[in-house]
């Protein structure tokens, strides 16, 4: 059977990489004595697979990971079981059971909302700027970006990326496409707004807080990725 396991990642872990997610995890399922499928082969591994990793230094209260399990109890007993072996900064929050013909939680990412909060250091002015320009930022028919790769550089507009940017209080709220189909990510958001507010850009002056990971639901809106799937 396939659940999908929501969970947070939060405080220091937020430097900790995608491949040390999986193994924590694969751990944390062993030492759960949760009833997880392996492969088959010479080498079993845990059937597991993760939706849309974060990159080093954002923190999370939306991450997913989707298992095949020969058996479970219920969802409570197997957040708790979970969560009694885990540190408090990566708990499991959420955990359904998914339909025997869902896709994996990484094909199906369609969305990610995030909220980018300024930190003591950065100038105030400077962090003035920027909050002021959010909204002329967003009225801009294009925004184009120099994207670099290995091999070169190219111009490349990400303005159909970006679902929603706008001021939260003195934060600023994103709702950015995620996935294969379009991946944006907020740090090039927060570059290319900078460069439109006259502000050189400092990924130590911000942090980044991913609020939730979403699939295209039945109707066309977007859903939050365990809504596709029942509470056992």
């Amino acid at each position: 059977m396939k659940i999908r396991i929501k969970y947070s990642k939060l405080g220091n872990l937020r430097f900790i990489g995608h491949l040390d997610v999986m193994r924590y995890f694969q751990k944390e399922i062993r030492r759960a004595g949760l009833d997880v499928s392996y492969s088959k082969g010479y080498s079993p591994h845990q059937i597991i697979s993760f939706a849309a990793p974060l990159a080093m230094g954002i923190t999370s209260d939306g991450e997913y990971f989707d298992g095949e399990f020969e058996s479970v109890t219920t969802s409570r007993e197997m957040i708790d079981a979970l969560n009694a072996v885990s540190v408090d900064e990566m708990k499991v929050t959420e955990c359904v059971l998914l339909p025997d013909d869902a896709k994996n939680s990484m094909s199906v990412v369609s969305a990610s909302d995030y909220v980018i909060s300024f930190l003591d250091k950065a100038v105030t002015e400077e962090r003035h700027n920027i909050l002021d320009s959010v909204e002329s930022f967003m009225s801009q028919d294009q925004i184009v970006i120099l994207k670099k790769t290995k091999k070169s550089e190219r111009e490349e507009n990400i303005k159909p990326g970006i679902m929603t940017c706008e001021l939260r209080d003195d934060q600023i709220y994103m709702l950015l496409s995620t996935g294969s189909e379009y991946n944006l990510k907020p740090e090039l958001v927060m570059q290319a707004l900078c460069a439109y507010a006259g502000v050189s850009h400092n990924q130590f002056h911000y942090h980044i807080h991913r609020l939730e990971t979403y699939m295209d639901g039945p109707d066309g809106n977007i859903i939050p990725l365990y809504k596709a799937g029942s509470p056992f």
